[in-house]
């Protein structure tokens, strides 16, 4: 039958209607691979070279702190007679006839300090406590601060309001005086805890440390907190909390899984960036001479031993300080590049 050519009628033939081969299927099918939140964010991650080489020398920072004191040959607290202010690979008087007596004598790799003990172990030693006082004080900080700033979001009101003034009452607690404070407040109870048995790591970490993360657990939880708020008073609107509302479910698993498991990113990128400020604070009381009891050492206490001889052993500073320097600007760049990868608000 001819057509009308002014009609809009389709032109359609017979074959028009048979069935697509696999061949046109797949040829229509343009489909992206499925992509989760995580898998995505470590996607972007490795694609970051700083932050790749940030967690590499991480990595390295740890092994030698927590790994090479295993089977290095010197103790952090034994001294060797005449081996005082040694230089990097120096040898005492005594080391160097047991060398020409045919035996063979590690070298002191980054020499010794005023009482003859190996710099290089007690630089690891030290890198490992400011490593666990860090690591431990952010674990307290991201527990409590996000329990307090969760709570306070989610029931609102006078509850919220009432929680948040008590937060920033804490900001004008100035820091260093409660640490001043707790130290003399708590080295009598602290002294008669040693006695206690089950309880002699008190000796060996100190009154000091132990006031350290007594006042990170009063006072540095506050920036968390107000992170941890503000992200759930955004998620408590979502359909799936009103959802899980009406079912009936309790306002603590609420919490517990549907809102801080949904901004479970955000805590990570915050956690690690606490990471360096909880060690550049520990450091600095260290090198106020509040920190770890002797003779363990710290960074920040062994650069405030070598302070007294920068001028003739200006590499005993120098060491600690390069290394506490090293360890923040890894974490500072590692967790930038955790936000750039696992904040939706940054993809591009």
């Amino acid at each position: 039958m001819k057509q009308n050519p002014l009609s809009f009628q389709l032109k359609l033939k017979p074959e028009d209607f048979l069935p697509a081969t696999e061949e046109e299927k797949q040829s229509q099918v343009v489909m992206r691979e499925s992509v989760g939140f995580w898998k995505d964010g470590m996607r972007r991650l490795v694609k970051n070279k700083v932050a790749m080489a940030s967690l590499v020398v991480i990595i390295f920072v740890m092994f030698i702190s927590f790994i090479v004191p295993m089977f290095y040959p010197y103790n952090y607290k034994e001294q060797f007679k005449g081996a005082n202010h040694l230089a990097p690979m120096e040898y005492s008087a005594e080391e160097q006839a047991r060398i020409d007596a045919g035996e063979k004598v590690f070298p002191h790799i980054f020499g010794t300090d005023k009482m003859g003990r190996d710099y290089a172990i007690r630089v690891m030693m030290g890198s490992r406590i400011s490593l666990i006082v860090g690591l431990v004080a952010t674990a307290i900080i991201l527990v409590i601060g996000s329990v307090y700033g969760s709570v306070a979001a989610f029931f609102g009101g006078w509850v919220d309001l009432i929680m948040m003034r008590i937060v920033d009452i804490i900001y004008t607690i100035p820091d260093i005086l409660l640490i001043v404070l707790l130290s003399f407040a708590l080295k009598a109870p602290l002294e008669n805890l040693k006695t206690v048995p089950g309880f002699s790591w008190v000796g060996v970490v100190g009154e000091n440390l132990i006031s350290i993360f007594i006042v990170f657990a009063l006072l540095y939880w506050v920036g968390m907190a107000r992170m941890v708020r503000s992200q759930i008073l955004t998620l408590k609107e979502s359909e799936y909390v009103t959802a899980a509302r009406a079912l009936g479910v309790k306002n603590g698993k609420i919490i517990r899984k549907h809102l801080l498991t949904n901004c479970i990113g955000t805590l990570i990128v915050t956690t690690t960036l606490q990471i360096p400020s909880s060690i550049f604070t520990e450091s600095f009381l260290s090198f106020l001479g509040m920190g770890v009891a002797v003779p363990l050492p710290s960074l920040g206490s062994l650069a405030s031993d070598a302070l007294n001889g920068i001028n003739t052993y200006p590499y005993l500073l120098f060491i600690p300080a390069a290394l506490i320097s090293l360890i923040i600007l890894s974490f500072n760049l590692f967790g930038d590049g955790l936000r750039d990868a696992f904040d939706p608000k940054l993809k591009h």
